[in-house]
């Protein structure tokens, strides 16, 4: 793959002048410049000197006032299902990388080339040549942090003969490294039989011992890596002057546990060199949602990893969650080898949670119309103290997102809970129910009591699907935990949702029908009470009774019934080319 085709040419240019200007930036090439109009080719002696007139001429060099385009020259028949990318930003997370790739279609494989320059460059194999096509259509000339991504083909004829030895080392580069197991098809693939867990290890370390675990020039940092076969993100531009720094390990669970205490051996050796004298506790950060399954009924799962492991383990309190950290810190307290045991079955309760919640999710997401389950923030898709996906990926099982351009309506629902668990939900001073306000991206308020006696309270949630999504399941969730439901009882919860008057018909449907259909399907109960008066706005109210996912379902299938409805009467106003009167 050393033919080079050279675009953006000036009519003006001539083969002398690329000649010099290729011995000016020396560059060798072999035989004369084919100079067409618009463009040219040239060979070089072999395809390290191709790469390098690429990174050094692409886009960076002029010629008669014209930028010069160089890429790999690829002729029509020889074009794969191959793809090389070049110039993706050196700190780039994988995970970025992998959901821009995946929106042109199946990446079977996707590889680090070593190279000598700054960016980092891929190998990508999709599962069909069309897909390749758009994805070099769309890509080439991409902006991603700045850099304008380069992509070209891969010839058939070169990536057929390219043996295993050829494959780039596994020590990687800057924000590349090794990246956990190869995609099926990849010739590393028999070395690594287990997939890479979706979950994250995720651990905070003192600031001090940074330096000793990357090592000089990053040797130390290096051989954990491939010793371990994991990819390991230090966060060390996070939190500046912080006391501790977050790690972030991708591996098999195997690999994760392996390289956590290898981390924990370094800190105590260097703290031994240092005179360090304070206790060095196991930091691991979990997203909170699935803290409470950690915990158990009455704590018993974690009494039982601190009774097998001979350990002392806490967890940071719900307070200290904000909006832009939904991390719960678990300290571990005991020697190197009772905390790499804990840690094991800390994060195996981890794991069996988040997949647990994905395979609801995945199980119902086609159920939830309007909501964009990437929003939710739910799931540690990129984990925090990574720089956030800037495309936002299709959500799982073809959920409906919504499109790049407006904003979602804002939705307001009356989430009716007990009296006594007012004082729960809203916290010393005020805190959690602002906490919750800014997790969720929606007003919550309380509404003043009916009664002396009531034994209901009623909060007014406001916000688009995602925000109603956060902050209803961290309501249910709160009961849950504050005891307000029995141990074996499930939080059932009615919540109300106003509609204009002429659309509840199509929410009860003929003789019922829609209403009976919408509480087959999401289990939950909802009533249209007869005999209403509607209020100044026009609107009535439909109740729904259920537990979180049952009320969530019926929520979005009512308002896609509504949207239904709108949409319906602004054809209907353009149509007649007048305006609807507003009902009063």
């Amino acid at each position: 793959m050393n033919k080079l085709y050279i675009g953006n040419l000036s009519e003006d240019a001539s083969p002398v002048e690329l000649e010099r200007l290729f011995r000016e930036w020396k560059i060798p090439f072999s035989g004369q410049f084919l100079v067409k109009t618009g463009y040219a080719f040239v060979d070089c002696p072999d395809e390290n000197w191709a790469m390098k007139a690429i990174d050094t001429l692409s886009g960076k060099v002029e010629l008669h006032g014209k930028l010069l385009e160089v890429e790999h020259s690829v002729p029509k028949r020889q074009r794969s299902r191959k793809l090389q990318i070049r110039n993706i930003p050196p700190h780039l997370q994988w995970e970025v990388l992998d959901s821009l790739l995946a929106q042109y279609g199946t990446v079977e494989n996707c590889e680090q080339v070593n190279t000598e320059t700054e960016t980092a460059v891929v190998n990508v194999t999709y599962g069909a040549k069309d897909q390749a096509r758009q994805a070099i259509e769309k890509l080439n000339g991409y902006q991603l942090e700045n850099y304008d991504l380069k992509v070209t083909y891969i010839p058939d004829e070169m990536t057929t003969a390219q043996s295993p030895q050829q494959q780039p080392p596994q020590g990687g580069r800057r924000g590349f490294g090794q990246r956990g197991p190869p995609r099926q098809g990849s010739p590393g693939a028999g070395a690594r039989p287990k997939e890479q867990s979706d979950v994250p290890l995720r651990v905070l370390v003192p600031t001090q011992f940074v330096g000793a675990i990357i090592g000089k020039e990053g040797a130390t940092i290096r051989n954990i890596t491939k010793q371990t076969q994991s990819k390991i993100d230090i966060h060390r531009k996070e939190n500046a002057g912080a006391a501790e720094k977050p790690i972030t390990i991708h591996s098999t669970p195997e690999g994760c546990s392996s390289a956590c205490k290898t981390l924990m051996e370094i800190m105590q050796k260097e703290a031994q060199d240092t005179k360090f004298t304070e206790e060095i506790p196991l930091k691991i950060l979990a997203h909170n949602n699935f803290v409470g399954r950690l915990i158990g009924k009455e704590g018993k799962n974690l009494k039982k990893i601190e009774q097998d492991t001979d350990t002392k383990i806490t967890i940071s309190p719900l307070q200290d969650l904000t909006l832009y950290n939904p991390e719960r810190t678990i300290t571990v307290k005991g020697s190197i080898e009772a905390c790499a045991k804990a840690e094991e079955e800390v994060m195996n309760k981890i794991r069996e949670s988040y997949e647990s919640d994905m395979a609801a999710m995945n199980l119902q997401s086609h159920l939830i119309p309007g909501i964009n389950l990437n929003a939710l923030g739910l799931f540690p898709l990129s984990s925090p103290g990574m720089p956030p996906s800037p495309m936002s990926a299709a959500p799982p099982c073809g959920g409906a997102s919504y499109p790049s351009f407006g904003q979602p309506e804002s939705e307001t629902v009356h989430l009716f809970i007990p009296a006594l668990a007012v004082g729960a939900l809203i916290g010393k001073q005020g805190q959690h129910i602002k906490q919750l306000s800014r997790f969720a991206g929606a007003s919550i308020k309380i509404a003043p009591a009916e009664g002396p006696e009531a034994k209901q309270r009623v909060v007014i949630i406001s916000g688009p699907p995602e925000a109603q999504f956060k902050a209803q399941g961290r309501i249910f969730g709160k009961l849950k935990e504050e005891n307000f439901f029995g141990p074996k009882e499930e939080v059932k919860l009615e919540a109300h949702i106003k509609v204009l008057s002429h659309a509840a018909g199509r929410v009860i449907g003929k003789g019922g029908k829609t209403v009976n259909e919408l509480q087959n399907l999401t289990s939950a109960e909802v009533v249209v009470p007869r005999d209403q008066t509607p209020d100044e706005n026009d609107e009535v109210i439909v109740k729904i009774t259920g537990h979180f996912y049952a009320s969530q379902l019926a929520q979005r299938k009512i308002q896609e019934i509504l949207a239904q409805v709108k949409r319906q009467q602004q054809q209907k106003t353009v149509q007649s080319g007048q305006p609807q009167p507003r009902r009063k």
